[in-house]
């Protein structure tokens, strides 16, 4: 009998005691935090939107947030995003 890919869920990477995403996630979470849609995301980035899509879900599990507005706090506090977009 196999394991079920969604009851093994494998704990974030961390290095040093930060989190550490993937770069395409960093992408993803850049631009998210601009605001852009996943179709605008997949347009600039070459990808189907089913793919941003998967890649947003898999960024918000990483974090363990439910919605845009957790994500970007989240990656506020955990400093993932760049000082200066909180000013913006």
């Amino acid at each position: 009998m196999t394991r079920s890919r969604a009851r093994h869920r494998s704990p974030p990477r961390k290095t040093e005691g930060r989190l550490t995403l993937t770069p395409r996630q960093k992408e993803i979470l850049r631009l998210v935090a601009q605001g852009s849609t996943n179709r605008e995301i997949a347009a600039h980035l070459g990808i189907s939107v089913r793919t941003v899509e998967v890649h947003r879900f898999n960024l918000m599990r990483r974090l363990r947030v439910r919605n845009v507005a957790q994500l970007l706090r989240q990656a506020l506090l955990m400093r993932l995003l760049p000082k200066s977009f909180a000013s913006r």
